[in-house]
Order: structure tokens, then sequence, then C-alpha cells
């Protein structure tokens, strides 16, 4: 599955929200989200990019899968469907 290359950090912040990930807070050019879906507090930051680097993408994806305990590859499939 190719990840998106034109994915802003505002874009990416608002699409984890049905797994429970809410705003906590954003300061400067980063935007913090946490989720308490599986009982213990996980928090991701995203920079307010207007494009996200690949590799940027990639972590925090791959950092929310791990989180949710699900195969990258069905997360990216259910944030970004074709």
């Amino acid at each position: 599955m190719r990840l998106p290359r034109d994915l802003s950090g505002l874009q990416l912040a608002s699409s984890p929200h049905r797994y429970g990930y809410t705003l906590v807070r954003q300061t400067g050019s980063h935007i913090r989200l946490r989720s308490t879906l599986k009982g213990t507090e996980h928090h991701i930051t995203i920079p307010s990019h207007k494009a996200l680097s690949i590799g940027t993408l990639s972590r925090i994806l791959t950092d929310v899968a791990g989180y949710l305990e699900m195969p990258r590859p069905r997360l990216v499939e259910e944030l970004f469907p074709h």
C-alpha cells in the first residue's frame, strides 16, 4: 500500500479520530493527539507542515498501528481508502 505523498499535518491529525485520538494541544508547528482507547494513554505528535515527509508519516502510522495492535497495512487502508 502506497502512502499519500501530499498529506498535510492537519489532514493527518483529523484522520485518527475513529480510534479515539483527540486534540490535546497545538504548540507552534506541532499538533499533539491523545488516545485512551486501549486503557492506557497514547500520545502522538504531528508536525503541522503543508506536506509531511514519507518517513515522518511512516513512523507516525507505525506507532499508531502498534498501539492499536493492528497490522500497519490495515491501518493505512482504513485511513486512506482508494
